[in-house]
């Protein structure tokens, strides 16, 4: 399919949200996004798998890096597309299509910004971390994601949104003593003993600091119970696994000794974890996006990829048209008014 650039902006994000990119799918509309990008005389255009990039080359004082992911999560009969009033329905169209709609045609549209600029559209996000294109690319071509500062065009509402939480699993498990279920007082029931894990959790009082002047919120729960032998037998073994959403002002390793500590009467083994990124703000490029968009940031209440260019000595932010709290949802939509005033501020910043 054919991908028009000249077309207005909600008229892009129907047609980019119609070509189907699950995780691992992304391929026909890397495709059409490569396509679309060539013919412009002022974009490199460069590919890598299911990732394009495109970037200006005028010797600008700064680059600046904008960057959206073009996979969605499994589609759940909501496409195609479909426009209601102002609000196009459909299966990514909130995460985050209708910001990579933004940022290809500012790709297209500014052939002269006042900084050079590399718009990235990558592959993988939506599923585990090894997959993910930018890491790919950070391996394979990492001049490619050289920048003094990154927007991602994450789903944030139209606002702002500095940094990124941390985010880490970990499984707690419960001993006991199996025993036939007839004679129950013979063993040590593990499932009844997790009620002291569950009791933790209940009992936890979230942190909410303030890093770099912006509010975070944590967040400690049980998401998974697994335990039990047959109807007939006392169970030995439990395990209650648990998701710590920390803010950036903790490391990985911090936040894990704080697990590991509160749950030190049991077993814990920590499956995956990720730390977050600090907001940043005070960097001279990212000021001069905060004071462009005009709008008072917020703390990222999620993990995103800003951590990664942080981790790249990068300082990056989060900023797109779509709503987060629509994600992943049967009912997605975005609406067109946010998505034609985020490009109309992201043009007048690069402008």
């Amino acid at each position: 399919m054919r991908l028009d650039l000249a077309q207005d902006v909600g008229g892009l994000t129907a047609a980019i949200v119609d070509v189907e990119s699950v995780s691992g799918d992304e391929g026909p509309l890397a495709d059409a996004i490569e396509a679309a990008l060539r013919p412009y005389g002022h974009l490199t255009v460069l590919r890598d798998g299911a990732a394009v990039v495109a970037r200006t080359g005028l010797g600008r004082a700064e680059r600046v890096v904008v960057a959206g992911h073009i996979d969605t999560v499994p589609i759940a009969g909501n496409l195609p597309s479909r426009l209601e009033g102002d609000r196009l329905y459909g299966c990514g169209t909130s995460d985050m299509k209708a910001g990579v709609a933004v940022a290809l045609k500012l790709a297209a549209t500014v052939p002269e910004p006042s900084r050079d600029v590399t718009y990235v559209f990558y592959d993988c996000e939506e599923v585990e971390a090894e997959r993910n294109g930018l890491r790919r690319l950070s391996r394979t071509h990492p001049d490619w994601l050289a920048g003094d500062f990154a927007v991602l065009m994450e789903p944030t509402g139209g606002l702002i949104e500095g940094g990124c939480q941390g985010t880490l699993r970990a499984e707690v498990t419960v001993r006991g003593k199996r025993a036939h279920s007839a004679r129950s007082w013979f063993g040590l029931n593990a499932i009844h003993g997790a009620s002291r894990v569950l009791d933790l959790l209940n009992s936890y009082t979230a942190r909410q600091p303030v890093v770099d002047g912006l509010e975070y919120h944590e967040g400690l729960n049980a998401v998974s119970v697994r335990g039990g032998v047959a109807g007939n037998v006392i169970p030995d073994e439990c395990t209650v696994e648990v998701n710590y959403r920390f803010a950036p002002d903790l490391s990985l390793e911090r936040a894990r000794d704080y697990v590991a500590t509160l749950f030190d009467a049991f077993e814990v083994r920590f499956t995956d974890g990720v730390g977050g990124a600090r907001p940043g703000l005070d960097h001279p490029v990212a000021a001069a996006f905060v004071k462009a968009i005009g709008e008072t940031p917020r703390a990222k209440l999620g993990w995103t990829d800003v951590a990664f260019f942080s981790a790249l000595g990068v300082p990056a932010v989060n900023y797109g048209p779509g709503d987060p709290n629509l994600a992943h949802t049967r009912d997605e939509y975005a609406e067109l008014p946010l998505i034609e005033e985020c490009e109309r501020r992201m043009r007048d910043w690069l402008s």
